[in-house]
């Protein structure tokens, strides 16, 4: 599994890239290489960017420094604060991206408005699809129940196993599985 371990702070790698509107953009090619290999960032049109809770996660390893378009450095916290504008549970899924980092799981983003992350088993990225799809929520929150059927709906199609993660209070993260039931 040790393509996806990550580098420990003092490592060699440390990427830079540019405050962008919907993330962090990467341009310097071996820094895009390596990035993509650990399963980090999308191209389009031509443009390798990083989510912001990707630069996020980077940014707190101390293998991603940020700037904005001035060229002046931006630290965690403002990092956050622009990714709280386009995301207003952006905290709560730094954390649950961050910590299924740390367990060794690749995750990347998910799709429509319930599913928050694709999550690939330890060594699986790629080399196949997806096993889970995330779906984040607050403990104590109300989840609307056509969201949590919509996306089991959508796991279903896609033969994938849906995973609720639990943010509790404290910003600790359980996950739970979940699986339609079906009575004989």
């Amino acid at each position: 599994m040790s393509d996806d371990k990550e580098p420990q702070s003092g490592s060699e790698f440390r990427a830079s890239g540019v405050l962008a509107e919907k993330g962090v953009r990467i341009t310097e090619q071996s820094s895009v290489d390596a990035l993509s290999q650990r399963g980090y960032g999308s191209a389009e049109n031509k443009v390798f960017m990083l989510a912001f809770y990707e630069a996020l996660y980077l940014a707190d390893k101390g293998m991603l420094e940020v700037k904005d378009e001035k060229g002046k450095s931006m630290d965690f916290k403002n990092l956050l604060r622009c990714y709280e504008q386009i995301n207003e549970n952006a905290w709560g899924n730094y954390l649950v991206y961050r910590d299924l980092r740390s367990r060794g799981y690749v995750a990347r983003e998910g799709f429509g408005s319930e599913i928050d992350f694709r999550v690939y088993e330890r060594g699986a990225y790629g080399k196949d699809t997806a096993a889970y799809l995330v779906m984040s929520v607050q403990e104590g929150a109300p989840v609307p129940i056509q969201d949590l059927t919509n996306a089991m709906l959508q796991c279903q199609s896609q033969k994938k196993e849906l995973i609720l993660a639990v943010m509790n209070r404290r910003g600790e993260i359980v996950y739970y599985s979940v699986a339609p039931l079906a009575f004989k």
